[in-house]
């Protein structure tokens, strides 16, 4: 007796410490710079601020808060995330024994030759209750290296999840910056269909007066006609930007009322980006790659593990009887214990194939992690290049309109005066009103530029809960 507990304890000790076999996860070597191109080392980032204190605009964030909120896209996530969490605590749930239980109730007759029904008894009714205990002992680490792919799973959907966060932040911002740029064009636009219609009415007077002739007057009503089509196209735009922006904070398609206007946003402080180490910390992606790697490099080793018998306990305890009120008596019940050892055999390939092709599948996963942080180097470096260069952009657009402007007031100032005609003036204000559209867009790319960086970083997510972890198992 005491040989065998020692033997059961060898057991248990062999499958809770034993080692899983197959490859253990290292984070690959990737090719991570000391810093981003053209900029300094530096620890400080931009994403280690929350989107809150990036976007300060008092609308906006009301916005945001209202995405996170009742976006549908988030919620789906969300409850992907609470799938993953239970189908992890499934795989965890194999650790423990499996307690079963069955109860039949036969009547009939047995009339075979072989086994005639005793005279006088006919017709008899069988009752049986049964208990069955099981457990597979994770010699070999199939059951550990399942319960790693599941929880590798479940972080790779969790960081999906803080992806749709990310990319729920910047959408809502980019769609506001959007539709302020819009507006700020519309203006743009009225005053020019203003300024145009004043033109079209002075040359239409003097045509009438026979001072000037009709292709002035033509000129004229070209350039009104165009001023008018570009006013009620950014009308379309407008509300095809706030449609897009209701549904992006879970409204129905309406107006977005407001009163901030492109020139109220404030630019954020000049933050560096960090260190590109970071990236594989912080972005959502990143983390989502690595997680799906870690779940294919645990599904190699739970392949692997298929080659070797699963060894498992079995116990069984039930009483039979023909009576229903004798079923729990003394004398009606039995009981059984045993291990096996169950293994395959000839599979002609099946076990060999199926542990190549999770070999394949983790060199690809690999690959795609690779690629996915050069993919987010190149965007944080696109991004920053972008913020850099649109400074000077703007600086020298501001310079032009500024220039145009002067050149509008001198020309009215020249036309007044008997020095030139108004044609001089129609064509000082065509250069002047595209400069002013160019330069509002300008203004509106330097705030999505922003935008655009806070996600290449990763930045915000980590303001939210802690990873999710999985639900312990029910005891049986």
């Amino acid at each position: 007796m005491l040989s065998a507990r020692n033997a059961l304890a060898t057991v248990l000790v062999s499958a809770t410490v034993g080692c899983a076999i197959g490859p253990d996860y290292h984070r690959p070597d990737l090719p991570t710079p000391s810093a981003f191109r053209d900029q300094p080392e530096g620890s400080a980032s931009l994403a280690d601020l929350p989107w809150w204190e990036v976007f300060r605009d008092e609308t906006l964030v009301a916005l945001i808060r209202e995405s996170l909120a009742s976006n549908r896209d988030l919620a789906i996530a969300a409850a992907n995330v609470e799938r993953a969490r239970y189908l992890a605590a499934v795989q965890r749930s194999a650790f423990l024994p499996q307690l079963s239980y069955e109860v039949d109730a036969t009547r009939g007759k047995d009339t075979t030759l072989g086994n005639p029904s005793p005279v006088g008894r006919g017709t008899e009714s069988d009752f049986l209750a049964m208990a069955n205990l099981a457990w597979e002992i994770d010699l070999w680490g199939r059951i550990r290296r399942a319960s790693e792919a599941a929880r590798g799973e479940l972080l790779a959907s969790e960081a999906f999840r803080r992806g749709v966060v990310l990319s729920l932040v910047s959408s809502v911002a980019q769609a506001w910056f959007e539709l302020c740029e819009l507006e700020r064009e519309l203006a743009i636009a009225r005053e020019s269909v203003a300024s145009y219609q004043q033109t079209h009415d002075l040359f239409h007077r003097q045509f009438s007066g026979g001072v000037t002739s009709k292709l002035d007057v033509l000129r004229a009503v070209a350039a009104l006609a165009q001023a008018s089509a570009t006013a009620a196209d950014l009308e379309r735009q407008i509300v095809a930007k706030e449609n897009e922006l209701s549904v992006l904070i879970g409204r129905p398609a309406g107006a977005i009322e407001h009163d901030r206007t492109l020139e109220a946003q404030s630019m954020p402080p000049d933050v560096p980006a960090g260190v590109p180490s970071q990236l594989l910390e912080r972005r959502p992606d990143l983390i989502q790659a690595e997680q799906t790697l870690v779940a294919a490099n645990a599904r190699e080793g739970q392949a692997l593990a298929d080659f070797f018998p699963r060894i498992g306990l079995t116990s069984l305890a039930g009483s039979v009887s023909t009576e229903l009120h004798d079923l729990l008596t003394s004398g009606t019940g039995f009981w059984a214990i045993g291990a096996a050892a169950t293994g395959r055999l000839f599979t002609f390939g099946l076990t060999t194939y199926t542990w190549k092709a999770a070999q394949a599948e983790s060199d690809a996963r690999r690959a795609v992690y690779a690629g996915a942080l050069l993919d987010a180097l190149r965007e944080v470096s696109d991004e920053l290049t972008a913020r850099e260069k649109l400074v000077t952009v703007r600086v020298e657009q501001e310079r032009a309109v500024t220039a145009l402007r002067e050149s509008v007031g001198m020309s009215q100032k020249r036309y007044v005066g008997g020095l030139a005609t108004y044609l001089e003036v129609l064509d000082a204000q065509q250069e002047l009103y595209p400069a002013a559209f160019e330069l509002a867009r300008t203004e509106r790319d330097q705030l999505l530029v922003v935008v655009r960086l806070y996600r290449a970083l990763g930045g915000g997510w980590n303001a939210y809960e802690e990873m999710p972890s999985v639900p312990p198992p029910i005891a049986p």
